[in-house]
């Protein structure tokens, strides 16, 4: 295969993200200084794991023809590639799960095509450009619809050895009370995980358990707002076991700074009461690190797709 040092888009600056969702494609060509060229966005073909390839290879050309210019190309997707294999592997979009997806994209697209977690990129976005900027070890949590997180090390994705560092989301929640035994199942096959926790599903479905009716995350958080004591004792709970699981991970990772991104970052009170609720299971007399929202909000994916690539297309 061609060098990419070798290509002109690497010398040309120009880097195309493409974010892989469950409902809609989104595609993003930045420059050399991470402005925005061109963007687009395509329904994702559901259930097809063949159109779904066509159609990420149709919007990376549509995006390069409005640019005018070839690019290197970056994928953040649900799951993960396999390095044994190199098949598509734990993705909640169940139809790309066991094909070589990243192989074949390449093919079609005729040079070498990055492929990482989507909440790796979201790591990589926050770390170059975003809420992370000059941190050296920048942890960054997806927190929506499902959990996961990545690992930027000086502003590179650090995938590991098996290429699932920062997977959390299927992990079970840490010093579970005798009411959170054995945990909710889990489309994973496991029970009581991280995300069935406190993914925005999972507080809806523990107050519905606890409380009764059928609020969606976000009323219950507009609930506990203004007064509503189930709904607050349901936020309340939800940021204990976020603090339970996010410590965690402190305690092996120690980042200079926590991003957390995914539709659940939009509640203020999360951000801010993180901290507090990660402190007492933190083996440390002090712990000052920062909890911020991502800067770039639902783009992150599709930027730190990008990104990717570093400086001059390495």
């Amino acid at each position: 295969m061609t060098s990419a040092r070798a290509r002109p888009e690497a010398r040309l600056g120009a880097r195309l993200g493409i974010d892989l969702g469950g409902t809609k494609i989104a595609g993003v060509v930045l420059g050399a200084d991470g402005a925005r060229l061109a963007q687009a966005r395509v329904p994702a073909p559901q259930g097809d794991y063949g159109a779904t390839v066509r159609a990420v290879a149709d919007l990376v050309l549509r995006l390069e023809g409005e640019t005018g210019r070839p690019c290197t190309v970056g994928v953040g997707m649900p799951g993960s590639l396999s390095p044994a294999t190199g098949l598509v592997r734990n993705a909640n979009s169940h139809w790309l799960n066991g094909h070589p997806f990243g192989a074949a994209l390449s093919d079609r697209l005729g040079r070498e095509v990055r492929v990482a977690n989507d909440a790796d990129c979201l790591a990589v976005s926050e770390a170059t450009d975003g809420a992370g900027a000059g941190a050296k070890v920048v942890w960054a949590i997806i927190l929506g619809t499902g959990v996961g997180s990545g690992i930027a090390l000086d502003g590179r994705l650090h995938p590991g050895r098996n290429g699932i560092a920062g997977e959390w989301g299927h992990g079970p929640l840490p010093a579970p009370r005798d009411d959170e035994r054995p945990g909710p199942a889990c489309y994973c096959g496991r029970r009581g995980c991280v995300e069935t926790w406190i993914s925005g599903p999972g507080l809806a479905a523990d107050h519905a358990r606890r409380h009764g009716g059928s609020l969606k995350a976000e009323a219950v958080v507009e609930a506990a707002r203004v007064g509503d004591a189930a709904a607050r004792a349901s936020l309340s709970l939800h940021l204990d076991r976020l603090g339970r699981a996010a410590a965690q991970v402190v305690n092996l990772l120690d980042p200079d700074v926590i991003v957390i991104g995914g539709g659940l970052s939009r509640i203020p009170e999360l951000i801010a009461g993180l901290p507090e609720a990660m402190r007492p299971h933190i083996f440390s007399d002090a712990i000052d690190t920062p909890v911020r929202a991502s800067l770039h909000g639902d783009d992150s994916g599709v930027r730190g797709a990008a990104w990717l690539w570093g400086a001059e297309g390495a």
